[in-house]
């Protein structure tokens, strides 16, 4: 079971649109307890505390022991509605668990053992397909995030979901193996030692009429020959 992070909460009494101002200029974020089967309870969480807690990237799945008035309730943070424009805290809805209790969770996916892949030491590309794996989790036990070891990997290689051992009590939201990343090839730019360049002292073709031809040019397969018809177009410009 991860362990779980104390917070210290108080009951808040009024509720409403302007008692919930109140409780933000007295520097106290409101707040809601509910589910298990029992009746609501309407707190409010210390604005710096819940600043700080909500900037981990655990929030969500952090367990969280709420200390009210020596009672204690094991919840997670469930919806959290932030300032538009300064990104503070204005709501949290705290959800109660017992072990019956699942969850859908967004956990974040991890490489690890970059050096050790044949195809990413060749120029390949780690193409991440999911950032994030959606499961159905007890609360009890939530993975931090899902690791995937990318050792004796090559380009053209995917990495898929059962490369990861989930945890107990955890199982994906669908049945199928789906891909999570892949490595793929380099994408090969051209230098510009690459590009022809005419030989020294190659002369051009005789011209039209008997006139003397230029000395020869070169020019790329992506370079378009113009088109004399092109310059009446082009004088409307």
């Amino acid at each position: 079971m991860v362990e779980a992070v104390t917070v210290s909460v108080e009951v808040r009494e009024r509720t409403g649109k302007g008692a919930a101002r109140a409780q933000r200029r007295a520097g106290r974020i409101p707040a809601v307890i509910y589910g298990d089967k029992q009746d609501p309870i309407t707190i409010s969480v210390d604005d710096r505390e819940l600043t700080k807690l909500f900037h981990s990237p655990r929030f969500f799945t952090q367990i969280f022991e709420l200390n009210l008035d020596g009672e204690k309730h094991q919840v997670l943070a469930r919806d959290l509605q932030v300032h538009p424009v300064t990104d503070g805290p204005l709501h949290v809805d705290f959800m109660r668990f017992n072990q019956e209790t699942r969850i859908v969770l967004l956990i974040p996916a991890t490489f690890i053992n970059d050096e050790l892949s044949p195809g990413l030491k060749r120029g390949g590309v780690l193409n991440i397909v999911r950032r994030e794996v959606e499961l159905l989790c007890s609360p009890l036990n939530i993975p931090g995030e899902l690791v995937f070891d990318l050792e004796g990997l090559d380009i053209g290689d995917a990495i898929h979901i059962g490369a990861t051992e989930l945890p107990e009590d955890v199982a994906t939201t669908t049945d199928r193996d789906f891909t999570v990343a892949t490595i793929s090839a380099p994408t090969l730019m051209p230098s510009d030692e690459e590009e022809a360049e005419p030989e020294e002292g190659e002369e051009g073709e005789e011209g039209m009429d008997g006139e003397e031809g230029v000395d020869g040019e070169v020019v790329s397969e992506d370079t378009a020959i113009p088109d004399p018809s092109d310059d009446g177009a082009n004088s409307n410009d």
